[in-house]
């Protein structure tokens, strides 16, 4: 494999010495970019764009064309395990995705297939490798999956939802059934995310949206008890060096401790938690990702700039934070608002890493 230029990102995940704080924002590659917007209605719709190897490649590495970043995320969604287990994803225009079957009984959870994903995911393997090759060293590639509990909120729900009444039903009412579905969802992420790193992923991310709805035993039970067990499963060593995993669970600030005891390598962190403050609570157990409010960029460039710099010194001098949104950027900000809070933290950071 070629060498990796730019590793600042891995470093920082290890909480090794770096220059700056390494930067990159969730939903990177998205509908804020007219680049994008245009390659998209070339696909035809979201998950042709994500079907098609070319232009899922094209769209992961457009923010980098624009901004100095410190890693490429790869282009997909977050519930391409279901699809591949037969519950059909669709989107309609305005509402989100949806599943044309949905779980909802013991029958149903027996009736779901063993995922394979390096057969049945091959779109995402073709994808991580052309665009691993087509970096060709300039930063690393992350991999991603969605945890099992946000997956299966959609799977039961059958889409978004706002009270998850269908999916906490099945958990509080029939907690085996529920146990049941999360441990094969476990196993199909762990099967993903190892293809993926086969693929070329350099490190990955458990994206757990929904884990923030649950109380502080919920999650720890139906949430986090899944996503150590995914920790525990993956490829940790490839290519001569490790493959550091994140954890990121939206409103899930008051279970850093926690969070930080899986295994995982760093932390993510919506905008709602003091970074400094997490920083105090776990110490140098984990690196720690985020954590500006995406709407941030919505205000004027010198705001923005401001912002930056007191995150930067909530969280102090040395090494472990990645900078990031503390959730994805929205589709309407003005890419030169993006690009003003790139360039702040590279302009900013280098001062907290003076040895």
């Amino acid at each position: 494999m070629t060498e990796l230029k730019n590793d600042r990102f891995l470093r920082a995940l290890m909480r090794q010495p770096v220059d700056r704080t390494p930067v990159w924002m969730m939903r990177q590659a998205g509908r804020y970019l007219p680049e994008y917007r245009a390659t998209r209605a070339q696909a035809g719709d979201f998950l042709s764009l994500c079907k098609n190897t070319p232009l899922a490649c094209e769209v992961t590495l457009q923010p980098l064309e624009r901004y100095p970043l410190d890693a490429a995320i790869l282009f997909s969604d977050i519930l391409t395990i279901p699809d591949a287990l037969g519950l059909g994803l669709y989107f309609e225009t305005g509402e989100g995705p949806k599943f044309r079957k949905v779980i909802r009984t013991e029958a149903d959870v027996d009736a779901l297939p063993n995922m394979k994903a390096e057969s049945d995911l091959d779109y995402v393997m073709n994808a991580v490798s052309t665009i691993r090759r087509e970096l060709n060293g300039r930063v690393p590639l992350i991999g991603f999956s969605g945890s099992p509990w946000t997956l299966a909120t959609y799977m039961v729900e059958g889409g978004s939802s706002k009270d998850f009444r269908e999916t906490k039903k099945l958990a509080y009412g029939q907690p085996e059934v529920m146990h049941r579905l999360l441990d094969h969802l476990a196993d199909s992420v762990i099967d993903y995310l190892n293809g993926q790193i086969k693929a070329g992923a350099q490190a990955v991310q458990i994206f757990d949206t929904w884990g923030g709805v649950l109380s502080g035993w919920a999650y720890e039970e139906f949430s986090l008890r899944y996503m150590k067990k995914i920790v525990d499963g993956l490829i940790r060593e490839n290519e001569g060096r490790r493959v550091p995993v994140i954890l990121f669970t939206k409103n899930g600030g008051q279970w850093l401790e926690s969070i930080a005891d899986t295994g995982c390598d760093a932390v993510g962190l919506d905008w709602t938690t003091d970074i400094g403050n997490a920083r105090a609570r776990v110490g140098d157990r984990v690196a720690l990702q985020g954590n500006m409010d995406p709407t941030m960029l919505y205000a004027p460039k010198q705001r923005i700039r401001e912002e930056v710099e007191d995150i930067l010194s909530r969280y102090g001098q040395g090494t472990g934070h990645i900078f990031n949104l503390g959730h994805g950027i929205t589709p309407e900000v003005d890419p030169e608002h993006a690009g003003a809070f790139i360039e702040a933290v590279v302009e900013l950071s280098a001062k907290y890493h003076q040895q």
